[in-house]
């Protein structure tokens, strides 16, 4: 009767509803109830709504959930679907024999009346995949990019029901459910930055692989998690903070990315703007960093987030190759605090480099304007020649003729400058020499990383590393 890739919003609620086993509740706050709308307009829908309802006023959430600072936040989510679930299982309890039951809740910030906001909020749900067993969590956070409130509900009514469908007759196709979640939602109108995935059905679901296709589909350009894996909402996690941020490709970490790290803190801290306990170090890794032959290993990916994460660090995945664009998009995130970029300076030359910036209507001055015209500092990390050994640091660059004019703007606004503290003797480190050191079943590799990242890389045979064969 149904065929998958054919349905309307309507004829999935009705694929639900006719399903005499899916029951549950709705709670939405802030957009309307345009899911449970959605249920309704298909009819039969008394065989999927327990009950339905929303809670406007701030005294009435209060009363049904407790007091809660911010009302659009993962937190309230979360305390609304244990409250929903709970009550639906209470309250139902005679019903339980084949029945599988579930809470829908979402909070919500649509578009206001003067257009001054950006359309966002929390979406999960709490379901039941067999009856009488323990349930999973889907949590969410969307941007809804319409330009008014009435196409953001009309968007937050389809995400929701295809979140609910996908839930129930998508769930053994993690990269079918992604996409079942924006059927008929291009990204110009919903982003999803964040999912995690939870539960006895999902437990061979890695949240982080999760991430990762979240921006390799493009249903958002970015996305983190912290150290014990677990994804963040990025604006949530960097809100008002200062970003310390390092770009590479960290295959594998070596000594280098830590005395980066190590030196470029102490130095970003001496900074009168920066607050050390309001200072988050962010490793990023972009997706063209993540490519090898024209495809993303899964495996590679999960490989240098588990060293990031051992060494105490968050780690974003992104879409934005270009550095201006990366800085642009941290800054709508830490409402103008101190954002500090960490790289070579091999990569500053790149940064200086017009023909960098040709797909831009002003060229490399509109990038520059676009990026590192918010409270940033670039910190330039030195290296070794290349060609000769000899030490080239910030002081030797040499900006092009006709843009000598903007890098001395850079030096004299605190917007440029070189580390200072480093360590020479990791100069000479590669991590492409580290890497193929370790496929090569050499023994050296271990002196250019950490002790941790050694330890991790053989026991878990990270970066192809085997064994070495014993002579007998």
């Amino acid at each position: 009767m149904f065929d998958k890739k054919r349905l309307t919003t309507e004829e999935k609620c009705l694929q639900v509803n006719l399903d005499q086993g899916i029951y549950g509740s709705f709670a939405e706050i802030g957009a309307g109830q345009e899911v449970a709308a959605n249920f309704f307009k298909a009819g039969g829908s008394s065989g999927t709504i327990a009950y339905t309802h929303s809670a406007y006023d701030m005294k009435v959430s209060d009363s049904l959930y407790g007091d809660c600072k911010r009302y659009v936040c993962e937190e309230r989510l979360m305390t609304m679907l244990k409250t929903e679930f709970d009550q639906t299982i209470s309250t139902l309890c005679d019903k339980e024999g084949d029945t599988r039951f579930f809470a829908f809740a979402n909070t919500v910030e649509s578009l206001n009346y003067h257009k001054t906001n950006q359309g966002q909020g929390w979406v999960g749900i709490r379901f039941q995949l067999k009856p009488g067993t323990p349930p999973n969590d889907i949590i969410l956070h969307i941007k809804m990019h319409d330009n008014s409130h009435k196409a953001q509900q009309e968007a937050l009514g389809i995400f929701g029901v295809n979140l609910i469908h996908a839930c129930y007759f998508h769930n053994d196709d993690i990269e079918y459910f992604l996409k079942a979640l924006t059927h008929r939602l291009p990204r110009e109108r919903v982003e999803v930055d964040m999912l995690r995935v939870k539960g006895p059905d999902f437990e061979n679901v890695d949240n982080r692989i999760m991430a990762l296709n979240l921006v390799k589909m493009g249903l958002t350009d970015a996305t983190m998690f912290d150290l014990t894996g677990d994804v963040r909402q990025p604006s949530t996690a960097l809100y008002k903070k200062n970003i310390l941020l390092v770009r590479g490709r960290f295959r594998p970490i070596t000594f280098v990315h830590l005395d980066m790290v190590e030196a470029g803190y102490k130095q970003f801290l001496s900074d009168e703007e920066v607050e050390k306990d309001q200072l988050e170090v962010v490793f990023e890794l972009t997706l063209k960093d993540l490519t090898h032959d024209g495809k993303i290993s899964d495996k590679d990916f999960v490989d240098r987030a588990e060293l990031i994460s051992s060494m105490g660090y968050s780690v974003m995945i992104s879409n934005y190759l270009k550095h201006y664009k990366m800085v642009d998009y941290i800054s709508g995130l830490n409402r103008g605090r101190k954002i500090g970029v960490l790289l070579g300076i091999y990569q500053l030359q790149t940064i200086f480099e017009e023909k960098y910036y040709d797909n831009l209507p002003g060229g490399l001055l509109e990038a520059f304007g676009r990026g590192f015209g918010h409270n940033m500092k670039l910190m330039v990390y030195p290296a070794n020649d290349v060609e000769t050994g000899e030490l080239y640091d910030f002081k030797r660059f040499k900006a092009p003729e006709n843009l000598k004019g903007l890098h001395q703007y850079m030096i004299d606004n605190n917007k440029m400058e070189g580390i200072e503290g480093y360590n020479k003797k990791y100069l000479n480190i590669h991590s492409d020499d580290v890497l193929s050191k370790i496929r090569a079943g050499a023994t050296s590799w271990e002196e250019d990383v950490p002790e941790a990242v050694a330890k991790a890389i053989k026991f878990y045979s990270l970066f192809g590393y085997h064994v070495p064969e014993t002579v007998s």
